[in-house]
């Protein structure tokens, strides 16, 4: 959807959405309604007309009786006030007969209604002449008056009639009602699907954005389409976005400027030192060459701090670069705790190794790095003589690799931030060996993270601390 066609506030993308998601249901309702109106409409007439009908039969048959009795009447009597009687009794006869011909009545039911009023004309100028003899035209009143009781069964006829009429007219309705029903329905679900994904895209491009932002990819623009204020949030986004990728070029001008500017001097400092040492400047006594070994001690210290500053500097340089190979962890597994070996053996330290032949989709020399960083921690923080367990197993479609090792463990205040950068815990190596930069595992954790997986520390278990590495197989990572 063009940005242009997006409403300029997210509240009102959401309201459209609610009205287009409605419409169809209301327009079911609205022909709903219309169809139960035109029921209710069909069926009063059909019930008016059946009343008017048995009502009109009946006041016709009540009629030809008394027409009926009027003619014999007149016929035994003779008096010309019967025959006035007798015809304000057709008039009203006549009347009644109006009244059903008007009604929806087929062409076999019309007919035998123009039969019965046909027939009682013919004996009205029979009656005024008295042909026939009177005792055939009181047998002929009699037959008419069988021909009304055929009329109330034709309203009796127009009664089932309307009746099943209106019963398929009902049915057809039901028919209808549900078809519409089920076309609004699915035509209500094609817009709620629209709606959702207009909805869900700026949302979506959002969280992406954060995500970006949060994992450390600072190369990817935000761009955010839809709504102008989810738009003017997604340019916010891309103003930090320049900001972060400032701080990080400072940062890294920062730490190699910092780096170059020490290195001078250090290099002159440990010369210096050297040179006191060997007694270029004369002879020393006993406490100043106590001083030059402190000097050269620290020196070389400052130096190694500042090798594993610009070591930790490469290898994020170095994370947007991975080259990814299938990389059998298990094999790069056992080179690691082959490196690490001597360094073990010197302080009397075991390795027990249970690694499931596993292959991830990496870079082989970076997860070197991650499994050398867990190692040589282990190695540093194992009291002598104890043992290193090291575990490799497919857990849900992920190799984990977990390193235990039987030290002190990380301190309960410690173990928010051990990942953090520059963080140096409160535990000290049971190995003398030159402190930490608390780089190690912040880059193990970015470099696992570039792969797709994590670095974490389980819970407290045996004495001693348990990091896992979680990686994508290689059929999943791919």
């Amino acid at each position: 959807m063009s940005p242009r066609f997006y409403p300029k506030s997210f509240l009102k993308l959401l309201s459209l959405a609610f009205l287009a998601a409605a419409l169809p249901l209301v327009v079911a309702l609205v022909q709903t309604a219309m169809e139960v109106n035109l029921l209710v409409q069909q069926s009063r007439q059909a019930v008016g007309q059946t009343a008017q009908a048995a009502r009109a039969s009946r006041q016709l048959l009540e009629q030809t009786v008394a027409l009926e009795r009027s003619a014999r009447q007149y016929l035994v009597l003779g008096e010309p006030s019967l025959l006035a009687d007798y015809d304000t009794l057709r008039a009203g006869f006549r009347t009644t007969f109006s009244e059903l011909s008007l009604l929806p009545l087929d062409e076999a039911q019309l007919l035998e209604l123009n039969r019965t009023i046909d027939t009682e004309a013919a004996l009205r100028e029979r009656l005024e002449k008295i042909q026939g003899g009177k005792a055939r035209l009181a047998e002929d009143y009699a037959a008419l008056s069988d021909l009304a009781r055929g009329v109330q069964r034709i309203s009796d006829a127009l009664t089932d009639r309307e009746m099943s009429r209106l019963g398929e007219l009902a049915g057809e309705a039901e028919q209808r009602l549900w078809k519409q029903l089920l076309a609004m329905l699915v035509l209500g679900l094609v817009v709620s699907a629209l709606a959702a994904a207009l909805i869900a895209r700026p949302v979506r491009e959002l969280e992406a954005a954060v995500s970006r932002l949060g994992g450390g990819d600072l190369q990817a623009p935000v761009a955010v389409h839809g709504p102008a204020d989810l738009e003017r949030l997604g340019q916010r986004l891309e103003w930090l976005r320049q900001q972060l990728n400032e701080l990080e070029a400072q940062k890294v001008r920062f730490l190699r400027h910092v780096s170059h500017e020490l290195k001078t001097p250090l290099t002159a400092l440990r010369e210096g030192a050297e040179l006191l040492a060997d007694g270029a400047a004369g002879s020393l006594s006993e406490g100043q060459r106590e001083i030059v070994a402190i000097l050269q001690g620290k020196s070389r210290q400052l130096q190694t701090m500042i090798e594993r500053l610009l070591n930790a500097q490469r290898a994020l340089d170095e994370l947007g670069r991975l080259e990814f190979v299938p990389v059998d962890l298990a094999r790069l597994v056992g080179r690691g705790l082959d490196d690490h070996r001597l360094a073990a053996q010197a302080r009397g330290l075991r390795f027990q190794a249970e690694c499931e032949p596993l292959t991830v989709w990496g870079d082989r020399d970076k997860l070197a790095t991650v499994l050398d960083n867990l190692l040589s921690n282990a190695v540093k923080y194992s009291p002598e003589g104890g043992m290193i367990a090291v575990a490799l197993k497919s857990e849900d479609g992920l190799a984990c690799l977990d390193v235990r090792d039987q030290g002190p463990g990380v301190a309960p205040n410690d173990r928010e931030r051990i990942f953090d950068w520059f963080y140096l815990g409160g535990s000290r190596p049971a190995a003398a060996s030159v402190p930490g930069s608390g780089l190690g595992l912040a880059i193990a954790r970015e470099l696992a993270q570039a792969h797709r997986g994590r670095l974490e520390m389980l819970p407290e278990g045996p004495p001693g601390a348990c990091f896992r590495l979680s990686l994508p197989l290689a059929a999943a990572g791919r």
